[in-house]
């Protein structure tokens, strides 16, 4: 079958590989229909972030079920589904806890479309199949009416920006939220779209980036230009809830410095580099808590698919390109936020 295969920076392209079949009871083979382009991609594409090569990209996935193991009852051939990117068994403790990014039963880090990076490569999206294992816990009902391109950014980026309010906007119910937007630009936008449609009294987006900052005017938020000058940026408030969506010390360092005492900062990634320094004195004497770590995708794309479902939320919105599969090296690199890759194949 065809896949598009990574062997290192800039040295991406569709190839021939072996196709996937079911190996276990539990499995399932996926058709891809809609892959979206995730923050991470492009960075891996042009080897900004170093990934051991090679790999079949793609984890950000809407497909059709073409084939289950003889375990599955609850999907059947032809089902629409969303597959979470990263792989769960839905039954150790960590999972029943909703901490899905923790399986005990698989190597830490295993996902799609990353290759070997947590221990097993499970092969990508951007592929004519894709075998799942857990089929039957793992795949996602798509909801009949619901446009795959819509929903295929769930899996992973849409609700790594749920995260990061719901549980703090749980806590403050109706809280202003801060997103400080960068090199993780759809994530720090759909953290606008939740909070929004959470019901946050105001949300705040700053960034130094112009058509992000319209994306996120158009989507209801007030929007603030750093202008590449994060330490001189000043707010009229701090905030309880604030999201670092930047990745850059400058951008997270101001997002830290506005959050409020006792307010709750989350960070959407792990930084640039191996090593980060942050302000610890000054976020201790501030008693701010700061977050970090992956999306629970299995049990965080549930509720945010409620919310695609009713209309609160649309991650349309900041889609902005629609690529074919057969365009998708070029895509894989367009200087834009959100591409949803289509299947051409079929």
């Amino acid at each position: 079958m065809r896949a598009l295969m990574f062997r290192g920076p800039m040295a991406i392209a569709w190839e021939e590989i072996e196709t996937p079949k079911l190996l276990e009871s539990r499995d399932a083979l996926v058709r891809p229909i809609a892959v979206a382009r995730c923050d991470l991609d492009p960075a891996i594409a042009i080897g900004l972030y170093p990934m051991p090569a090679p790999f079949v990209m793609g984890h950000e996935m809407v497909g059709e079920v073409v084939a289950v193991g003889e375990a599955i009852s609850n999907v059947h051939l032809g089902d629409k589904v969303i597959v979470p990117f990263q792989l769960s068994c839905m039954t150790c403790a960590p999972c029943l806890r909703g901490h899905t990014n923790a399986c005990v039963n698989v190597p830490s880090g295993t996902a799609f479309g990353l290759g070997p990076h947590g221990g097993v490569d499970l092969g990508g999206a951007l592929a004519e199949l894709v075998r799942v294992p857990w089929a039957d816990v793992m795949l996602i009902p798509l909801p009949e009416g619901i446009d795959p391109v819509v929903a295929a950014g769930i899996p992973d980026n849409v609700s790594d920006g749920y995260r990061c309010v719901a549980a703090p906007l749980a806590e403050r119910p109706g809280a202003p939220v801060l997103v400080v937007g960068g090199l993780a630009p759809s994530v720090g936008l759909y953290a606008v779209m939740a909070a929004i449609a959470l019901g946050a009294e105001k949300v705040l987006y700053v960034d130094d980036d112009a058509s992000r900052l319209e994306l996120a005017a158009e989507v209801g938020a007030e929007v603030m230009n750093a202008k590449g000058q994060w330490a001189d940026v000043k707010l009229e408030q701090k905030f309880p809830i604030v999201v670092d969506a930047n990745v850059l010390d400058a951008g997270r360092n101001f997002a830290l410095r506005s959050v409020e005492p006792c307010g709750v900062c989350t960070s959407v990634s792990g930084g640039a580099s191996s090593e980060s320094n942050i302000p610890l004195q000054s976020m201790y004497l501030k008693g701010i808590r700061y977050e970090i770590g992956r999306v629970h995708a299995c049990a965080t794309a549930r509720p945010v698919l409620g919310l695609v479902s009713s209309g609160a939320l649309d991650p349309a919105r900041i889609v902005s390109k629609v690529v074919p599969f057969s365009e998708a090296v070029d895509g894989m690199t367009l200087p834009v936020t959100k591409v949803v890759f289509v299947n051409d194949f079929v």
